[in-house]
């Protein structure tokens, strides 16, 4: 996976290291960007160099076998564009993206440059996007769900999980735009009408796990969400912001 480094441990590579440890596959962590941040926001992000990154995923590529990919936080569009010149030496290989754009908070981690690079070079190969509401809006270009993930999957986006963590209400609805005749939704009780720090990285990764580990898609997002509940569940009060979910937890697929 490919993410930036968040040093309150909630969310980015750490969050990504932990879910794959916890549903039985092998991370391989490249970071992408490092951040200023904590529980309540980001204040600040730099990205890794380009190249040192190209030369990690060559060597990895050379040695190791690689079943799935994910992407969090990505700094900059030559890291992007260093990824995707990657991807597509792997075409057979899911690639799940987590197109994070801003912090629970409200900080950016993404110019538009970079948005506007992830929405040209990357959604096309990818296997799933896993936008919240808000990326949504913003990068399908409309305030309504149903518009803004056809409009994402007509720019060349194979599929759309359109996450419902930082909504509100009684129920977290969480909704899969594919080339099925209708989405297909899950609707999972929301803990305590609270947002997390770090689940939507938590949930593409767990997805990533479930695709690296043979699962279906659709099988994938099942165990994620299941997860991704225990988790929360069992948050962690690490700082003075949003609660981190329980990675380390017990948990029995």
């Amino acid at each position: 996976m490919l993410s930036g480094l968040d040093p309150s441990g909630g969310a980015g590579i750490q969050a990504d290291i932990q879910a794959i440890t916890s549903l039985g596959a092998h991370p391989l962590p490249l970071v992408s960007c490092l951040t200023v941040q904590d529980t309540r926001n980001v204040y600040g992000a730099e990205a890794v160099d380009a190249d040192l990154i190209r030369r990690q995923l060559e060597s990895l590529a050379n040695d190791v076998p690689i079943h799935a990919i994910k992407t969090g936080a990505l700094g900059n569009a030559q890291v992007l564009d260093t990824l995707v010149d990657f991807v597509r030496t792997m075409p057979d290989i899911p690639l799940i993206v987590d197109p994070v754009v801003k912090a629970a908070g409200g900080g950016n981690l993404a110019d538009e440059e970079l948005i506007r690079a992830m929405k040209e070079r990357l959604f096309p190969l990818a296997e799933m996007i896993t936008p919240n509401g808000e990326e949504l809006a913003l990068l399908g270009n409309s305030d309504d769900p149903d518009t803004a993930a056809r409009n994402l999957q007509e720019a060349g986006c194979d599929s759309v999980l359109a996450t419902g963590g930082h909504g509100i209400g009684f129920h977290i609805i969480n909704t899969l735009y594919n080339h099925a005749p209708e989405p297909m939704r899950w609707e999972i009780e929301r803990v305590n009408d609270h947002e997390f720090h770090g689940t939507g990285c938590t949930l593409a990764a767990a997805i990533a796990a479930g695709r690296g580990c043979g699962l279906s898609a659709r099988a994938a997002i099942s165990q994620a969400q299941n997860y991704v509940r225990h988790t929360v569940l069992h948050a962690l009060t690490v700082g003075k912001g949003q609660r981190v979910p329980d990675r380390g937890i017990l948990w029995e697929h």
